[in-house]
């Protein structure tokens, strides 16, 4: 890549438009659901894979899950973007409420 390309590709990166919210981990071969809150859902997985398959995941239940059954058993989805607006209410406590009703509606453990 020429470093002007670079540059114009770096440069678009910092300003897109990051969307907070909601996500969900199934693992496919149990069924067991894990959901967790993002500051930016474009990015999530990519942490969380990385961090699953370094074996350094927090969630102890989704890391033994991973261990078990691979990283083709797993599936990701977004479940819930919340724009700015929602958010003035108080970033974190409106996050915070969002993934509690979701892991109650969908049966998932938080992480």
């Amino acid at each position: 890549m020429r470093h002007e390309d670079r540059k114009i590709a770096v440069a678009a990166y910092k300003e897109r438009k990051v969307v907070a919210g909601i996500y969900l981990l199934r693992c496919l071969a149990t069924g067991e659901r894990w959901a967790g809150q993002a500051p930016d859902l474009s990015t999530i997985q990519n942490r969380v894979w990385f961090t699953l398959r370094h074996g350094s995941h927090r969630g102890h239940s989704l890391q033994a899950a991973w261990n078990a059954h691979g990283e083709d058993a797993f599936a990701f989805e977004e479940i819930e973007r919340l724009d700015e607006k929602a958010l003035e209410a108080g970033r974190e406590r409106v996050m915070k409420a969002r993934l509690a009703h979701w892991c109650a509606e969908l049966g998932a453990q938080a992480v």
